[in-house]
């Protein structure tokens, strides 16, 4: 054994790394130490959280069948996590520093030292660093603060980033560990800047770059909207998926900044701050891909931001990107895509919105015809500036004409047969009938008379009608002894009478009864088919789809 691997089999490692390790999930790791006495006893943690020593549980692994090889990747995966736990983040930039061999790493654990050599003598520095970024973005237990753009975003804004020319300037103001910044546009020859708040992901990406022998790459430390460190640099290109819903991003120190040049951003729109000063950023005829909340398209606060965007011409497009594509993130996300003009009045009258929320997030990202559309400026400046694409795909995509006059048949229809189905009913000569002879549904119950089905009681003998045992059970007098302290109404047939009557009779209740529940039925869809043709309707004169028929016509 290796003295890599003693330190490794020294190391303690949680449940969740125990079924990563075994291929499983960590309920069968739980299920393991119920069913088997042998399993491994806990070396540290608490009773929630059990730590163990990896080298008994490897070998307890191999005595039940249920190992798997440990690649030296692993190993050292492993070593880091053990070493560095929430700031594994951290971890990896020191592996990055140390097999840089340009900076003195004192704080290395020496076993993370001796994997990280035996890794580099089977394969290049710079590859051996990828891997483990890889692993950093689809580690769930990497510290809050450590944002890793996911791959499929890093997929999706370099679809839509397209051809960039092999001699722009590329600028990323939260790059993180710089996965988008390295990512976006050709290898060589394009110049690319980037600035991020923690400083360990920005000395990872700078590491990366150079690993990787890339000489055109430049990333500092800081915060972007509080300490911009490129204040002269107009890029060709701005990409970035910022940091989201973080409302302590200084405002009230930045309250009179030139960059808000769309308005001064509210509090809890952090995003619309982030996405100005990639704006401020981008030379003339340049382009910004930023990564957004569903929400920025919608919420209030930001309506006089969008609008001015928009009234302006210079938002390019809007991407609705398939769910599951930010795994990471707990909101649907977005693409904004503006363009700065190369001289003035070189904008565009209509903005491009496309709907992919319903495609696969590894599927194909060019939208089908149905999935996109160009909306003009004009119906998007209206009192609540909505730019989630799919309001806006699915309303140009539908025949309202047709939908319109498929609802004027429908409600007519439905229209004739309900005042057919009103029943006829005469005067009564007496008191009313629970004024009579009556009997408790419960004694029917007792009795064999009546069973309880999923919502409402049933008549299980010929002498007692259905109909009319139900519709009783629905008459003012039943009814206020169904309804709770609180004013709702529910059916309890517990309490109920009703009247002993002749089956014959209540043959003929049950009939009213019957009609009238039909009528009450069909009520309820005409008023909801009123409902649709009226939005209907407002919508089609609202966008042109409809328009009022010529006097004659």
């Amino acid at each position: 054994m290796s003295e890599a691997d003693a330190a490794v089999k020294d190391r303690l490692v949680s449940g969740s790394e125990i079924a990563r390790l075994a291929g499983v999930t960590r309920a069968a790791v739980s299920n393991w130490r119920r069913r088997y006495e042998d399993f491994p006893a806990p070396r540290g943690g608490g009773v929630n959280s059990p730590l163990f020593a990896l080298g008994e549980v490897q070998a307890w692994l191999e005595k039940q069948n249920k190992g798997q090889d440990i690649s030296a990747e692993v190993r050292l995966w492993q070593a880091l996590r053990a070493a560095y736990g929430e700031e594994i983040s951290m971890g990896v930039t020191d592996v990055a520093r140390y097999l840089s061999r340009r900076e003195p790493t004192p704080d290395l654990p020496p076993d993370v030292a001796l994997l990280s050599d035996e890794l580099a003598r089977t394969e290049s520095a710079g590859l051996l660093v990828e891997g483990l970024v890889a692993r950093l973005a689809d580690s769930a237990g990497r510290a809050g603060s450590d944002h890793v753009t996911p791959e499929r975003i890093v997929r999706a804004v370099r679809h839509f980033a397209g051809d960039v020319p092999a001699d722009a300037t590329l600028f990323d103001p939260a790059c993180g560990n710089g996965t988008l910044l390295l990512a976006v546009g050709p290898g060589p020859g394009l110049k690319r800047f980037g600035q991020e708040r923690n400083p360990h992901s920005a000395r990872l990406a700078q590491l990366r770059a150079e690993l990787a022998g890339r000489t055109d790459v430049t990333v500092v430390a800081g915060d972007s909207l509080a300490a911009d460190q490129w204040t002269g640099l107009r890029a060709d290109f701005v990409v970035c998926d910022p940091p989201v819903g973080v409302t302590d991003w200084g405002r009230e120190s930045l309250l009179l900044d030139s960059r808000w040049e769309f308005g001064t951003p509210p509090r809890a729109e952090g995003e619309l701050a982030w996405l100005q000063h990639a704006y401020a950023h981008v030379a003339p005829g340049g382009r910004v891909l930023m990564v957004m909340p569903a929400s920025v398209a919608y919420r209030k606060a930001g309506r006089r931001i969008r609008a001015e965007i928009v009234r302006r011409g210079l938002l390019a497009q809007i991407v609705a990107l398939p769910a599951g594509t930010a795994s990471t993130h707990a909101v649907p996300v977005h693409v904004w895509e503006l363009v700065r003009p190369r001289v003035p009045g070189e904008t565009s009258d209509v903005v491009r919105l496309v709907d992919l929320t319903g495609n696969s997030p590894d599927g194909p990202l060019e939208p089908a015809p149905h999935q996109v559309v160009d909306v003009p400026l004009i119906e998007l400046l209206d009192d609540v500036v909505d730019l989630t694409p799919g309001r806006h795909t699915a309303a140009s995509h539908r025949d309202f004409r047709a939908e319109y006059e498929s609802l004027r048949v429908r409600l007519g229809q439905q229209l004739e047969r309900l005042a057919a189905l009103l029943p006829p009913l005469a005067e009564g000569t007496g008191p009313g009938s629970l004024d009579t002879s009556t009997v408790g549904v419960a004694e029917l119950a007792r009795a064999g008379l009546v069973e309880y089905g999923d919502r409402e009681p049933v008549s299980v003998s010929d002498q007692l009608d259905t109909d009319y045992l139900r519709g009783f059970l629905r008459s003012p007098a039943n009814v206020r002894h169904s309804t709770s302290t609180s004013g709702t109404y529910r059916l309890d047939s517990r309490g109920a009478r009703i009247p002993q009557l002749d089956i014959e009779v209540q043959r003929r209740y049950g009939q009213a009864f019957r009609e009238l529940q039909e009528f009450e039925e069909r009520l309820s869809t005409v008023a909801q088919l009123g409902r649709e043709a009226v939005e209907l309707a407002r919508g089609g004169l609202g966008n042109g789809a409809l328009t009022p028929p010529a006097a004659g016509d």
